[in-house]
């Protein structure tokens, strides 16, 4: 029987940015694929399918021989004739950071929210960074609607928790507010993730968290506690 799985993380805003591509590519070893190269798709739809968002992942994974690598864009039309079929061939689907409230009315609008669970419910790996983290889960504090931190809860909620991206992010006090949120019942009881973490869900139970940086964290966070959660440390590829 195929597994569901979700991969997602907080991507490494300062410092190594490159180890977040360990974190991608470890969500493609996720498929269950040996015998070809891994189909992997790229979903920028949070960044408004930034054209340099686009060339970084071209540039990064377009001649990698281990993915057979492509790329849904929405804006301003898709750029796939079919939109379904196309995702339920991929192996693993990788959504991008940015706005959380855009992306998830953009996908709306496009039905995507429905093709998605069918592909997540056919074994595709479903994975992302920052905003394609917080989307799988029911929300999570987020900067969308104005320069400051305010509880979001309209995700697609297929995990059922809430979701604290950047835990440790030093411009933005997202550690406090994601507390504080889940403790005052804002936001439901959930997990956090510092830069470099990832959270490996399985058939919609928490499986581990995985960690390209040695000293990051992930935390569960119900009412007004915490409990650390020590990553799989994963050794530079």
């Amino acid at each position: 029987m195929t597994s569901s799985q979700i991969f997602a993380i907080s991507g490494i805003l300062t410092g190594d940015r490159s180890r977040t591509r360990d974190l991608i590519s470890y969500a493609v070893s996720l498929a269950p694929v040996t015998d070809r190269p891994a189909r992997f798709c790229f979903i920028p739809t949070a960044e408004g399918d930034n054209p340099y968002v686009l060339d970084w992942f071209k540039g990064a994974f377009g001649n990698d021989p281990s993915v057979e690598a492509s790329t849904l864009t929405l804006f301003t039309r898709p750029n796939v004739p079919d939109v379904r079929k196309h995702l339920l061939s991929q192996d693993v689907l990788w959504v991008g950071g940015g706005s959380v409230v855009n992306l998830m009315a953009v996908w709306r609008a496009h039905n995507l929210a429905e093709i998605l669970h069918e592909c997540w419910q056919n074994g595709v790996v479903m994975a992302g960074q920052s905003a394609g983290s917080l989307c799988w889960h029911i929300g999570g504090p987020t900067d969308s609607f104005s320069g400051s931190l305010d509880a979001f809860s309209n995700g697609l909620g297929w995990l059922p928790w809430s979701n604290g991206v950047h835990d440790d992010l030093a411009d933005q006090p997202r550690r406090t507010t994601y507390r504080r949120l889940v403790a005052s019942g804002s936001l439901p009881p959930g997990y956090a993730t510092e830069d470099g973490v990832g959270l490996h869900y399985v058939d919609g139970s928490f499986h581990e968290a995985v960690s390209v940086l040695p000293d990051a964290r992930a935390w569960y966070v119900e009412g007004d506690q915490e409990t650390e959660i020590v990553p799989r440390y994963l050794e530079k590829l």
